[in-house]
């Protein structure tokens, strides 16, 4: 199962990222200014990972495979990592449709470090 890991930056934003049941990262936020509105970026993944017009498939300067998921307005709510081949993007693509409807959030940011 997959889980959402919430984490505070050293610059005092507040990001996510998606992890696919092996652990993976499969999807990275944006920075946040507050754990609400951080929060809010989970539930709207949740939303909008279910929708394929909601991926962006794009390629990098260096011909790495990525994609962003974006919002109902646009904007971008998560970005892949990079994939060397078009069928690894899709198979990401497919494991956020899969893993983020029903992820557990954990919230490192409650955690006392050790």
């Amino acid at each position: 199962m997959g889980k959402f890991v919430i984490k505070k930056q050293t610059n005092g934003e507040y990001m996510f990222n998606l992890k696919a049941g092996n652990g993976e990262v499969i999807l990275t936020s944006e920075g946040y200014s507050s754990k609400a509105g951080c929060e809010n970026g989970i539930d709207s993944v949740r939303t909008n990972s279910q929708h394929d017009e909601r991926y962006e498939r794009k390629k990098s300067t260096n011909n790495k495979h990525y994609f962003n998921l974006k919002a109902t307005n646009g904007q971008v709510i998560g970005k892949s990592e990079m994939y060397e081949a078009t069928s690894g993007m899709e198979t990401g693509i497919a494991s956020v449709k899969k893993n983020a409807p029903d992820a557990v959030v954990d919230d490192l940011t409650t955690k006392q470090s050790a």
